[in-house]
């Protein structure tokens, strides 16, 4: 399932910035997550519309939609939860 949070960010300034998909974390909570975030360049203004779904995402598609190019920036990395910390909590 893809996890993301989709913005369009005006004039380079994140105050501006239009919230398209919120962040989901990730399911389950246990065991290794793969995390890759990729910026775009818009060449101008355009709506950008939330994607209908979230599963099998094929970024290099959404890309082409929107004419958005190559990538600007990306990271990648691994992510795992502590064992015992956050989950439920038992209170007596």
């Amino acid at each position: 399932m893809l996890l993301f949070k989709l913005l369009t960010i005006l004039k380079m300034n994140t105050i501006e910035s239009h919230e398209v998909v919120t962040y989901e974390s990730p399911r389950p909570m246990m065991g290794i997550h793969r995390l890759v975030f990729v910026l775009f360049r818009q060449l101008g203004r355009e709506t950008v519309y939330a994607p209908g779904w979230r599963q099998n995402f094929n970024t290099r598609e959404f890309a082409e939609l929107y004419n958005l190019g190559l990538p600007v920036a990306a990271v990648y990395f691994n992510i795992q939860r502590e064992s015992g910390s956050g989950g439920r909590r038992l209170y007596h």
